[in-house]
């Protein structure tokens, strides 16, 4: 799993899986219920897209799923996104990261 930062939608949008299935996107927000304990204040579920918005501490932050972009994570408010949430989407994808590379490569 590649990490990839861009800034295209005016703050930073991490791409945490840009090849991910709808398989990976529930997995991903499973780590995120189960072992950080993020709760999805909002859902909202296209054909070809799915966005969670969720709080991590005060940063309000989205978890997405396309079938053209993979899964990513960035500010929910992308241009008026402050300097603190986009920190925060590369803190939390750095431990996303792990935790996915431990569970594709758990320890003998």
């Amino acid at each position: 799993m590649n990490l990839t930062l861009r800034t295209t939608l005016g703050c930073t949008e991490a791409v945490i899986d840009s090849d991910g299935t709808l398989n990976r996107f529930y997995q991903i927000a499973g780590i995120l219920i189960d072992e950080l304990k993020i709760i999805f204040t909002e859902k909202e579920d296209d054909f070809d897209a799915i966005n969670w918005n969720f709080l991590l501490g005060r940063h309000p932050l989205t978890l997405q799923y396309s079938i053209y972009n993979g899964i990513s994570m960035f500010p929910t408010k992308t241009k008026d996104a402050h300097k603190r949430d986009n920190k925060a989407v590369v803190e939390l994808a750095s431990v996303l990261k792990l935790k996915m590379l431990n569970l594709s490569n758990p320890k003998s």
